[in-house]
This record gives structure tokens, C-alpha cells and sequence, in this order.
């Protein structure tokens, strides 16, 4: 589908690696332009719409959503099953619900509606975050912007970390159903489960992925052929179709409703990654298996289970499993396992995408990055992440015990995403696609009041571990704005000490430094000015050598750079270049790979010969500190963790010259 509106040029995101584009000072030689060029990537494409396309769908997108039924219902009917006996008609006003969440929460607002609103083809919070900073002119207001896509994001993180342990937990839960005595061995056998998920991950997504497929499209099928044989001995329950079942349930147990919903929205747990993973598979194969697969077997085994329990209430001990016949609840318990823990795969790789894409941004320190595929760039792997993903899944089993407690976690998280992603979408379709301000009012307006309903319905559960996410989500955000502000505070105190580049190549014929053979790479993040490294390499060796080469990495506010547009190449001195590579936040830096194209444009540059520069900064608290003290001592926590740049941009490290630089903040 093509935009109403067309993308603007794009704009450098401050961080870690950027820096204002470069410019030739008053005082400098005028720098001759040698060219603008290069693109690691082909431009985005949109993956054709057959079965293959439609088979990864099932397998990557729509894991997460697809586990619900094994708690959703029965975590919803539960609520009202604590206070008084469930009668017929409330079951049929729970499915009801159910049915209208998912029509009005994933098909109209993200399947859609979100779903237009790409960037260069990629979906996501962080996406929508950038096209919304760009279409906004206000400095204030993208600020804020911002920080709704930082929260939402680190909302995302919480729900990461929740999706393994919830799912796992509610698959193993079905022995139970058949052997009660096996209550005992539950939590151990999902902690097991949990981190043999997590060991696996070095392998790579592309490997452990290769029976996603068909595993989903097999675990869908049983979904919809249960329901159906259920809803034939009881077809009455179709009527819960109409919303009137919906809003009677509302208006005559009122508070009790509202705890309701809490559990309601569980139903669409995973409703983001549906446009988080657009990048990957397109809107159309997206929305093709939502509409005519996905959506249809959900709703059919959600009637099933409301069918169940008003012929037997005591199917609500586990209406999912107890749908089965007594020979399939084994073979369904372990059909199940799998569809979990392909739900938290695909939370687990997009959690990995998610961290890349704020490093890039420079929201987060530099991480280890392995690449494990050769061919897809998009395939990584975060060792470091990863435990932090596998130890909190971990404590979470350990700590709840049920998938029911654990519910209560995992609501706040979703709607807390939802309402974010719901903000970042005004501004959008308002400013990018022109919408009029009603048209955008009553649309999102309805959305944001739906999506607040729902989150404040989960909000009543923070004492009973709503308090997880929202903990986690107030530290990661804490930890991200404070690594932004100490890295912006680290380039500004470095503009300030340096000498301007202009000046620098003015006064190079005159002074006496000492012109050695081989070439020179100096990794800065001011290219306006000369990085400390190269200050320090001339006050202690007193040399340059006779090919130099300034490189700074500019981060994106879009998810690639253009093609044409990777590299910028400018001649300041004769043999002395500066170089700016560019990258978006789903791409990854590889410096020397990039640095080979300046041989097609007349630069002598020889990867095995090139020595890399880079500066260590050494952090100390300044005489006048812009950052409190506890803040100044996370952020040097985060920098000490962080990975190296010369890990991070891939260069080989016995090129590499290391100096370090005392910086003051």
C-alpha cells in the first residue's frame, strides 16, 4: 500500500556515534566533495504473497497471540467465578468480549490502521517513534515523543521477559488436567523448558526457527477443530457474535466488569508483533493470515471453550485442555509446549531487534552483537541480553507459580504498549498521513480510551504483580535517558576541548610533525573537530601518517539509509579525507566492509594496512556536574559494561590503537 504522504528528507538522531552533519570551517581549505554513495541493502521489498510467506507468518508473528486461549478465558471467567457462580449468560458476555478485543483491537487498529504507518518498510514502536519525531517541528514536542516510544519500548521489554514464563507455565499446567498428581513437577519442568529456550539462542534464529511453520499451522488447525466440535453440540453459543452480549455484561456487573477486562485483553498479548515484524514479511502476508486463518481459528476455539464451560462448569478448572478428548490431552500438552515456546522465541528475536535498534540510537551502551547467519542481516544474537532475558523469566516462574498469578503481570504490559503506540499514532496520521484533527480524534480518541480502559482495568492488579513491569519499565527508562544525556554531555565536553578540523588542516603545512608511510583511520564522533585520539598520537609519537582517514558513524532516525546515500567522502588535505558512514537503527555498522567502496572512488584505501584510532574515554566528575551523583555513577556502571567500538564496528582488533582520553561531565 503506498503512503498518502510522501517521507521527508531524513534527519541524523543524536547519540552515542552522531554528530552534526560536517561542514568546512571559515578558517579551512575548502574540503572537495569526492562522492556520495553506497548502500549495504537492498531498498525494502515486499515479500510476495504465497504460501511460504504465509507459513513464516504463522511461525514468527503470530506465536505469542496464538498461545492466549491456553489462559486467556479461563483467567477472565475466574474473575467472576471468585465472587459469585457464573451463569450461561455471563459466559456468552465473556466470549463476546473476547471477540470484539480481538475485531476492534488487532483488526482495525493494528491490522488496519497501524499497519500504514511504516517506515521504509519497517514496523515497531520504535518505527512509529522516529516517523513521528520527524513530522512533528516542535523540539518539545518530539522530546516527548520520545519518551513515549522509550517507555512503550521498555514496556516491550517487560512483556519479553513475561511471554516465556506465562506460556511455558500455562502449557505445562495441562498435565495436571490428566495426572493431578503431577502438580509438583510443573514449575520444575518449565524452568528447565525456559533455559534450554535460552542456551539454544546462540545457534540463531534462522536454525531453531525451521519448524516454526508448520508447527503453528498444525497447532491453529487443532484450535479451530476443537472449537468447532464443541460449538456443534452447542451452536446457541454463536450467539455471543453480537456485541449486545458484550455490553450487557458491562452495564449489569459494572465494577465487576471492569476487573474483568483486566483478563479480557489477554486475548491479544502479541497484538505488536504484528507490526513490529512487518519489515520481515510485508503488510499483505501479515494481514492475509490474520484475516482468514489466525483470527477465525481463535475466535472458534474461544467459543469452544465458552461452550464447554455453560455445559459443564467444572470445564472451567481448564476449559483449553478439557476441550480435548481424554486420548489427545497428552499429545495437546506437548503440541502446546511448543507453540509456547515458539511464542517466546518470537519475543526473544524481536527483543534482540528491539536492543539493536536502541543501541543504534543511542538509548543504550554498546553490546556484543553476534551475527548468526552470514546471508540475513536481521539474524543476531545479544549474549548478554539474552541472560538478562533468561535469569528474569526464571525468577518470574519461581516467584508466581501459576500462569494465573502471573496474569496479572503480564496485562500491565500490553496496555501500557497499546496506549504508546496509540499517542505515537496521532501524531502520525495527523501530521504524516493528514488526516483532519475530528477524523484523528474520534479514531484514536476511541483507541486511546479503549487502550486506557484496559490498562487501568491491569493497573488494580499492581500490588498482585502488575508492579513487575511497571518496576522494570521505570528502570530501563531511567537507564536509557541517562546513558542519552551522559553520551550527549560527553560530545559536547569534547567539542568544547578540541581543536576545530578547519584550523587543524590550515596549520598542517607550517608545523613540523613527521609524515610516515601507511594510512590512518581515526574513529570520531565530531567530525567538525579533531578527535582526541589523533591530539594524543601527535603530542607523544609526533607523527601522521601519510593517508588519514576521519570516519564517523551517523546514526538514523529510519531503519536504513538510503541507497546512494551509505557513505560521504570529502578530501580536506591532500591524502587526508573525511569520511561520514550512515546507518539506520535495523542496520549494523561494519567499518571496514564499508571503508573498501572508497577504493572504487579514488581513495588508496588498503583494509590490511589501515590502522584504527579509536579513544577510551576515561569519565571523571567535573568541577561543575550535570548530572547528579547517583546518576553519574549508573551511567559510568553502563559504561564500563559496554562493549569496546572496535567489537561493536567490527574491526579487527590487532589494527586497532587504543588511547585514552579523560572526559570531565
Amino acid at each position: 500500500m503506498t503512503d498518502p504522504a510522501p517521507t521527508p528528507a531524513p534527519r541524523p538522531a543524536t547519540g552515542q556515534d552522531t554528530a552534526s552533519p560536517p561542514h568546512a570551517e571559515a578558517n579551512a581549505p575548502e574540503p572537495r566533495h569526492i562522492a556520495e554513495f553506497g548502500a549495504d541493502q537492498p531498498q525494502q521489498t515486499v515479500a510476495p504473497v504465497g504460501f511460504a510467506a504465509l507459513l513464516g507468518v504463522l511461525g514468527v508473528v503470530y506465536g505469542d497471540i496464538g498461545t492466549s486461549p491456553l489462559y486467556a478465558f479461563r483467567s477472565t471467567v475466574e474473575v467472576i467465578s471468585g465472587h459469585h457462580q457464573v451463569a450461561p449468560w455471563e459466559i456468552m458476555g465473556v466470549a463476546s468480549l473476547i471477540f470484539w478485543t480481538l475485531i476492534l483491537v488487532v483488526t482495525v487498529k493494528y491490522v488496519l490502521l497501524i499497519m500504514r504507518a511504516d517506515y521504509n518498510g519497517e514496523g515497531g514502536i520504535l518505527a512509529i517513534m522516529s516517523l513521528a519525531q520527524r513530522v512533528t517541528s516542535s523540539a518539545r514536542n518530539r522530546l516527548i515523543l520520545g519518551l513515549v516510544g522509550i517507555v512503550g519500548t521498555c514496556l516491550f521489554f517487560g512483556d519479553g521477559i513475561i511471554t516465556p514464563a506465562i506460556s511455558v507455565l500455562s502449557a505445562i499446567e495441562g498435565v495436571e488436567v490428566s495426572v493431578p498428581a503431577a502438580h509438583d513437577v510443573v514449575i520444575p519442568v518449565a524452568i528447565l523448558v525456559i533455559i534450554s529456550l535460552f542456551s539454544v539462542q546462540w545457534i540463531g534464529t534462522g536454525r531453531v526457527g525451521t519448524i516454526f511453520g508448520p508447527v503453528m499451522l498444525l497447532w491453529f488447525g487443532t484450535l479451530g477443530a476443537l472449537g468447532v466440535i464443541e460449538i456443534i453440540h452447542h451452536p446457541a453459543i454463536l450467539m455471543a457474535l453480537s456485541p449486545t452480549y458484550a455490553a450487557e455484561f458491562v452495564f449489569y456487573h459494572g465494577t465487576l466488569s471492569f476487573l474483568a477486562l483486566g483478563s479480557v485483553v489477554l486475548c491479544v498479548t502479541g497484538a505488536e508483533a504484528l507490526y513490529a515484524d512487518m519489515g520481515h514479511f510485508g503488510r499483505a502476508p501479515i494481514r492475509y493470515a490474520w484475516l482468514f486463518f489466525v483470527l477465525p481459528m481463535l475466535v472458534l476455539n474461544y467459543f469452544g471453550q465458552a461452550a464447554l464451560v455453560i455445559a459443564d462448569p467444572k470445564a472451567l478448572a481448564n476449559p483449553f485442555f478439557m476441550l480435548c478428548p481424554h486420548w489427545m490431552r497428552g499429545p495437546m500438552v506437548l503440541l502446546s509446549t511448543l507453540a509456547t515456546v515458539i511464542a517466546s522465541q518470537a519475543g526473544i528475536s524481536g527483543g534482540f531487534s528491539i536492543c539493536r535498534q536502541l543501541i543504534q540510537l543511542g538509548y543504550m551502551p554498546r553490546l556484543r552483537v553476534t551475527h548468526t547467519n552470514a546471508e540475513e542481516e536481521g539474524q543476531i544474537y545479544l549474549p548478554d541480553f539474552n541472560r538478562f532475558l533468561a535469569v528474569g523469566a526464571v525468577l518470574l516462574v519461581l516467584a508466581f507459580r501459576s500462569s494465573d498469578a502471573l496474569a496479572s503481570a503480564y496485562g500491565i504490559a500490553v496496555t501500557g504498549t497499546f496506549i504508546c503506540t496509540s499517542i505515537l499514532a496521532v501524531a502520525v496520521f495527523q501530521r504524516h498521513f493528514k488526516w483532519p484533527t475530528w477524523q484523528v480524534a474520534l479514531v484514536f480518541g476511541s483507541f486511546l480510551l479503549l487502550d486506557g480502559t484496559f490498562f487501568t482495568a491491569n493497573a488494580l492488579k499492581i500490588p498482585d504483580g502488575g508492579w513487575v513491569p511497571v518496576l522494570l519499565g521505570a528502570v530501563l527508562t531511567l537507564m536509557m535517558t541517562t546513558w542519552k544525556k551522559g553520551r550527549g554531555l560527553i560530545i559536547t565536553r569534547q567539542r568544547q576541548d578540541s581543536l576545530p578540523m578547519g584550523s587543524f588542516i590550515a596549520r598542517l603545512p607550517q608545523s613540523r610533525t613527521i609524515r610516515v608511510p601507511g594510512m590512518a583511520v581515526f574513529m570520531t564522533s565530531t567530525p567538525d573537530f579533531v578527535p582526541p585520539c589523533l591530539l594524543h598520537n601527535l603530542r607523544h609519537n609526533r607523527i601522521l601518517h601519510d593517508h588519514v582517514l576521519f570516519v564517523t558513524v551517523l546514526n538514523l532516525d529510519q531503519p536504513e539509509a538510503e541507497r546512494g546515500h551509505r557513505v560521504t567522502v570529502e578530501e580536506l588535505a591532500p591524502d587526508i579525507y573525511r569520511v561520514i558512514l550512515r546507518y539506520g537503527f535495523m542496520e549494523m555498522p561494519n567499518i571496514p566492509r564499508a571503508l573498501e567502496e572508497l577504493k572504487a572512488n579514488g581513495v588508496n584505501f588498503d583494509a590490511l594496512q589501515a590502522s584504527y584510532f579509536t579513544s577510551r574515554e576515561l569519565i571523571t566528575r567535573s568541577s561543575v556536574p550535570k548530572l547528579s551523583r547517583w546518576r553519574l555513577s549508573l551511567f559510568m556502571f553502563m559504561f564500563r559494561n559496554s562493549t569496546s567500538s572496535m567489537e561493536f564496528f567490527r574491526i579487527p582488533p590487532d589494527r586497532v590503537v587504543e588511547l585514552g582520553v579523560k572526559v570531565a561531565i
